[in-house]
């Protein structure tokens, strides 16, 4: 395994990749989407959707700024709220 790969793994469980994924159910949620809903606007199956809200798996910038637009949700606002 490449040095890469491991300091990339090490990120994946960080409290701060578990409030990441908090913030977007939260947003989800509180627009009162459904996971299906939110895969729909992506494009993607719903088990994207439940393995990025779960922390199984990480979203590169780019698919980010997709599902905070999904989310009608200001990209900018939800990393100020996860830097806090």
């Amino acid at each position: 395994m490449r040095q890469s790969e491991t300091n990339l793994s090490k990120t994946q469980f960080t409290e701060q990749h578990d409030r990441l994924c908090k913030l977007l159910f939260k947003a989800r949620t509180k627009r009162g989407l459904t996971q299906i809903q939110v895969a729909e606007k992506l494009g993607r199956p719903q088990s994207f959707v439940s393995k990025y809200e779960t922390g199984e798996r990480r979203l590169d910038v780019m698919e980010f700024l997709e599902v905070a637009d999904a989310l009608s949700v200001d990209p900018c606002r939800l990393l100020k709220r996860l830097l806090k």
